[in-house]
């Protein structure tokens, strides 16, 4: 059997103890504020970034890995008797998936493959934690890369949003600047769509109504879900967490509701208090995001 090694970034959202339990290499992103430039994940995390961010009163620019972070990384493995199988933030968001894409060029395709994801946050973990699972079951690497492919279009990605201020000023979402106008009352639903950020929906008044919104989502797709992983993936929301862990396990039935924090990165552009539920539709129960 070949030994195949997943990589992918901290901004798959995924915990320290699922990165190891499941042999994943995570690489991390970079974010500069008040002049200084931190790895994400291992120089900051999500509430070190907001209390720079209220000390500066200034909003974090993030940037994408260089090419010498995969060639570095590749390497290592492949020295090591590995195949490689990269899988991180989508094209749409960062040029991150470009960068490896370019570095994987050097390399035959039987030693290094490269997936877009065509999402962020614990929407890439979904598909890693699969990958990882199909390593584990014995699959080669192409196999691996087309089951995981076949998945990235059935991922639901979907966030509540507690301040447009920092979703706008990272110009990664379209629909804010219809909405910036009225801040006050709206917390917009983001939802991750042919590989943009997009706002879905605009409840207005107290964030349990955004919560209500994700829950619906859920309500919706829970005859099509995939039964392995649900992720509850926020940045400083830990009470909102709570809530929506015990909506879902009343919902729907499936091994594991996994609760992850979001990292400084996928934070820097969302803001604190947002909370998402993600999940995996059935292969052959694929249909288009409700609205």
């Amino acid at each position: 059997m070949n030994k195949i090694k997943i990589i992918t970034e901290y901004t798959a959202d995924l915990s320290p103890e699922i990165y190891e339990q499941m042999d994943i290499d995570p690489i991390p992103l970079y974010l500069t504020i008040a002049g200084k430039t931190y790895k994400d994940h291992i120089d900051i995390t999500s509430r070190e970034l907001y209390h720079l961010v209220d000390e500066y009163k200034e909003l974090p620019r993030t940037s994408a890995a260089n090419p010498n972070v995969f060639y570095t990384r590749f390497n290592k493995w492949l020295e090591l008797g590995y195949q490689v199988l990269y899988l991180g933030i989508g094209s749409g968001f960062s040029a991150t998936y470009q960068t490896a894409r370019l570095v994987a060029s050097e390399y035959a395709p039987d030693q290094v493959r490269v997936i877009d994801s065509k999402n962020l946050s614990s929407g890439i973990g979904l598909l890693v934690l699969k990958a990882a699972r199909y390593r584990d079951q014995g699959d080669d690497l192409e196999t691996i890369a087309r089951k995981v492919e076949r998945l990235v279009p059935l991922v639901r990605t979907q966030f509540a949003v507690n301040t447009l201020n920092y979703l706008h000023k990272g110009g990664r979402c379209s629909g804010t600047a219809r909405i910036i106008g009225t801040l006050l009352k709206i917390k917009p639903i983001i939802r991750v769509v042919d590989g943009q950020m997009m706002v879905a929906k605009k409840p207005r008044g107290k964030f349990q109504a955004a919560l209500q919104v994700l829950l619906n989502y859920l309500e919706n797709d829970k005859d099509n879900l995939d039964p392995e992983f649900i992720m509850i993936t926020h940045s400083e929301a830990d009470e909102d967490a709570v809530y929506l862990r015990e909506k879902i396990a009343e919902m729907v039935q499936v091994e594991n509701i996994l609760e992850t924090k979001a990292s400084a990165v996928i934070s820097a552009h969302c803001g604190p208090r947002t909370i998402g539920i993600l999940y995996i539709l059935k292969e052959d129960e694929e249909k288009p995001a409700s609205e």
